[in-house]
């Protein structure tokens, strides 16, 4: 007999959505979770809120002219799709490019989601008309960051569980997927014990005993590997050079991509699982949450960027413009870090930190405190970690400076010579005094100061970093940080997941970023962000609403 009509593995944004779809159906649904109740939301709480949007109110009234036409360039350019497993992760990003040119903002709006007026450009590019990167800004700031994502669809789950039509499983772990007469009827696996843990702390994996939950339809939205490093470097791609030895991480333990292989064994077919997506602006947290916590700086385009050997990084790796190209090239180099070198001008107004409880202006919806932004100094949560972090550098001088950064280096890393890097800052310091230049990265800084959104508050006006008015001198040790998967479970436009010869595996779904965020791979090599947590919107509603359809 069934327990329910569907079962939801993973109470993340995009079970969530899976699950609240299905309810509204008139589905009775169990939401499976490893976690305790604390962890409702999964890492979407923890988020800016960052969502990719097209051609929206916002951008208009910034002066931005965008089109799903821009935006479909920019896709395939960023994405590069160019194997035969390919063919539905295509089909899902363009289905949710439609989507976030339509009704993707009036459909949270109605829900009483809010956007952040000014609009991010995030992803700025590899330098290419056709190629990687945003042609536009179009990050939207969730007003309330990621908790504001997370609450419109824990209200909606909510209120289905107290009107009995969704029933929560917390602190089960799912071992097993059954699958019967060739098609999923339902979940096993082991309840852990009781675990009060802080949402995003370590919990207990002792079994309390075991349970199995039948169903005519489960809907897999476990999350990726990001917490497991282990497996991060096993799926490490050679394109990308040798895998790191040490990473902090951006999301907690639990995100262990142990449904991929539950799921794959029981007959789904994963694709692309050496596509993803990693920073490589970490910082260690000084007041860290999980183990091993990162942070990422959400960088403006002005700090100088130099490897472990103290020399530039060449176009188009700046700040903010081609993550996977910059991640590439410094896997080259032979070391884990690189440095930001910067002055405080520059971290006053480009330094900006991912994560919900880094921005507790945005997260708290306090006007006061957002506007206080424009004020001279640097946001309380960068000042607290430039105090406290173990990564900062500031100094009066550039000897005192370079006696820092070899401080804080590697034991293996050549130490860094104040006379050279003197030279390369006064070389680069020299082209400021002409309003053109062939300085590439302050052509981008001076290009991307014509944008009104980043010239009122993202992008420092150019200035000599050796300038006395523009201290002190901040270098940055920076940290590769796990994040993203953006391979998974191969699904079709349903949601459905796929066998190895094509054919849908009958009752099993998959959404979020255990399926590539929508078809096993919809970003394809690159992400042009904001588009992690949409695809966790969109692809859970589409299997929440495909399961529901198909169980009825």
């Amino acid at each position: 007999m069934a327990d329910a009509d569907i079962v939801v593995v993973g109470a993340g944004l995009a079970g969530l959505v899976a699950a609240a779809e299905a309810a509204d159906a008139g589905r009775s649904v169990v939401l499976v979770e490893q976690e305790g109740e604390r962890s409702l939301g999964g890492q979407a709480f923890w988020s800016l809120g960052g969502l990719f949007l097209v051609d929206s109110p916002e951008q208009r009234r910034m002066g931005i002219r965008d089109s799903r036409e821009l935006a479909w360039q920019d896709w395939l350019g960023s994405a590069q799709f160019d194997r035969e497993e390919d063919r539905w992760p295509r089909a899902w990003a363009e289905a949710y490019l439609d989507f976030a040119a339509g009704e993707k903002r009036a459909w949270l709006r109605a829900m009483g989601h809010r956007i952040f007026p000014l609009v991010g450009w995030a992803e700025r590019g590899d330098g290419r008309a056709e190629g990687h990167g945003n042609s536009v800004p179009r990050f939207h700031i969730t007003w309330g960051t990621g908790p504001g994502v997370v609450a419109p669809f824990e209200r909606r789950v909510r209120a289905h569980a107290e009107a009995g039509r969704i029933r929560f499983a917390f602190r089960h772990r799912v071992d097993d997927l059954i699958v019967e007469d060739g098609a999923a009827t339902g979940v096993r696996g082991q309840v852990l014990e009781p675990d009060d843990a802080e949402r995003g702390r370590p919990t207990s994996r002792v079994a309390a005993g075991d349970f199995e939950l039948r169903a005519q339809a489960v809907i897999v939205t476990s999350g990726g590997i990001g917490g497991n490093h282990d497996l991060v470097r096993k799926a490490w791609p050679a394109r990308l050079g040798e895998p790191p030895r040490t990473m902090v991480a951006g999301v907690p333990a639990y995100v262990d991509g142990r449904m991929l292989g539950i799921a794959e064994a029981a007959g789904a077919r994963v694709i692309n699982p050496d596509r993803m997506w990693h920073y490589v602006e970490g910082l260690r947290n000084w007041d860290p949450i999980w183990d091993n916590h990162g942070i990422r700086i959400l960088p403006g385009p002005s700090s100088l960027w130099l490897d472990a050997t103290g020399a530039r990084l060449p176009a188009p790796c700046f700040p903010g413009f081609d993550t996977l190209s910059t991640l590439r090239h410094l896997r080259g180099t032979g070391y884990d870090y690189s440095w930001f070198v910067l002055t405080q001008k520059i971290i006053e107004k480009e330094f900006a930190l991912s994560g919900s409880e880094q921005n507790p202006d945005l997260t708290g919806k306090d006007v006061k405190l957002v506007l206080s932004r424009v004020k001279s100094g640097a946001p309380g949560p960068v000042e607290a970690f430039k105090r406290h972090g173990a990564d900062f550098v500031v100094a009066d001088s550039l000897t005192e400076l370079v006696a820092g950064m070899n401080k804080l280096a590697d034991p293996d890393a050549p130490e860094l010579a104040e006379p050279a890097l003197r030279a390369l800052i006064e070389a680069r310091d020299r082209e400021i005094s002409n309003a053109f230049t062939k300085d590439a990265q302050l052509t981008a800084i001076r290009g991307a100061r014509n944008y009104r959104g980043d010239r009122l508050s993202r992008v420092a006006a150019p200035h000599k970093l050796l300038d006395p008015k523009a201290g002190p001198l901040i270098a940055v040790r920076l940290h590769i940080l796990s994040r993203k998967t953006l391979g998974g479970l191969e699904s079709d436009l349903d949601g459905r997941c796929l066998r190895a010869d094509g054919s849908p595996l009958p009752g099993l779904y998959a959404a979020g970023e255990v399926n590539g965020f929508g078809g096993g791979g919809m970003m394809g090599y690159n992400a042009l962000e904001g588009t992690f947590l949409g695809g966790c919107l969109f692809s859970g509603r589409v299997a929440g609403r495909a399961a529901a359809q198909a169980v009825a």
